[in-house]
């Protein structure tokens, strides 16, 4: 497992942008549930956001790309509107323990 950050980086209904070996990661924390993904967007492979740690919509309630405003729900990654509509972002799986988020190996 690779350490990615301190629980408490991320905040409930916030967004962060992290690094881990080499690969661009997104965290969002909703409902206490964190959720990391590939910080990649499947229509153009490009990062979703054009400010540091800024993932999410005005809502706060969808993971949007920046570039073409294309939604996600943060709970499944899966695009609900825009030009990837249907394609989902690449999960990866995490623990939380004492304190710290750990990326799992096991991708």
């Amino acid at each position: 497992m690779f350490r990615l950050c301190a629980t408490a980086d991320v905040a409930e209904g916030q967004s962060k942008g992290l690094e881990s070996q080499g690969q661009r990661l997104l965290a969002v924390r909703k409902e206490g549930v964190l959720y990391v993904y590939e910080n990649r967007c499947p229509h153009r492979g490009i990062p979703l956001e054009w400010q540091a740690d800024q993932f999410l919509d005005s809502s706060g309630s969808l993971i949007q790309c920046a570039t073409h405003g294309a939604l996600f729900l943060i709970d499944s990654g899966e695009c609900v509107a825009g030009p990837c509509s249907g394609q989902t972002l690449r999960a990866l799986p995490v623990v939380e323990r004492d304190g710290v988020v750990w990326l799992q190996n096991d991708q």
